[in-house]
């Protein structure tokens, strides 16, 4: 078996896992005891209507032929697509990630909230109503000589215990519109701060963005789902020896 995916949508995160044709969505609600042991990696291949179609080259997440790449997360108001398609009204927006990590973004409107739990802000506002994405982008892009345009995954991890610094994040939006506020809790609860591993064994905490957070062993992990695309799997928990968390020693 192959992890060849993973899901944050509303309808609950999963990882998508593949025997060679068909793919099963291996729910990651909080408390599911999560068993799997990880071996070889390589290009996880793509999915279509009818499956999984594998891929054996060395290259993973995804090697070139399969990598997907979105143009519009690169576009600045100039389309990169043949035509531009992005019609719809979008918004803009403010997120914060804990402590103090702020960025801009921006989503087709009726995609909003469910954009920023795929990021996993804690907080967001959301600072502009655009006609179309290109007016939008132009925007976005001014915005991101001031605010960053992205937050990486080990930023997030590093804020998962901790709370947001309101007065930053309120001296931030002072200078915006603000059309509507957000307040996003994942129910991690964490006291101390998670330590980054790639495994696919413990017992589900929640999943905040694509950071998969498993209890295993007195210890607290915070997992990348990006990086466990490709792995091969078999099933059972893993006994490879991790390191402990402070929560451990308490």
């Amino acid at each position: 078996m192959q992890i060849v995916g993973y899901e944050t949508s509303d309808s609950g995160p999963g990882l998508l896992v593949s025997d060679g044709g068909d793919v099963e969505f291996v729910s990651l609600s909080p408390r599911r005891e999560l068993a799997y042991t990880l071996g070889d990696r390589h290009c996880a291949g793509t999915l279509t209507s009818d499956g999984h179609v594998p891929c054996d080259a060395d290259e993973a997440p995804f090697c070139p032929q399969h990598r997907d790449t979105w143009v519009c997360a690169r576009c600045t108001g100039t389309c990169l697509k043949d035509e531009m398609d992005c019609h719809e009204t979008h918004a803009v927006y403010l997120a914060a990630f804990a402590p103090d990590q702020f960025k801009v973004g921006v989503t087709r409107l009726w995609r909003l909230e469910t954009r920023l739990r795929e990021q996993g802000a804690d907080r967001a506002a959301h600072v502009r109503t655009m006609e179309d994405g290109r007016v939008a982008r132009v925007y976005e892009a001014e915005v991101a000589e001031e605010i960053p345009d992205r937050v990486r995954v080990p930023t997030k991890v590093a804020g998962l215990q901790r709370e947001v610094d309101e007065a930053a994040w309120q001296d931030l939006l002072d200078d915006f519109t603000v059309e509507a506020r957000f307040d996003f809790d994942y129910g991690l609860d964490l006291t101390d701060r998670p330590v980054a591993e790639t495994l696919a064994t413990g017992t589900v905490r929640g999943v905040k963005g694509r950071v998969l957070v498993l209890d295993r062993g007195g210890s607290t992990y915070a997992v990348d789902l990006r990086d466990l695309v490709g792995y091969e799997v078999e099933t059972g928990a893993t006994g490879r020896r991790l390191q402990s968390s402070l929560g451990a020693f308490g």
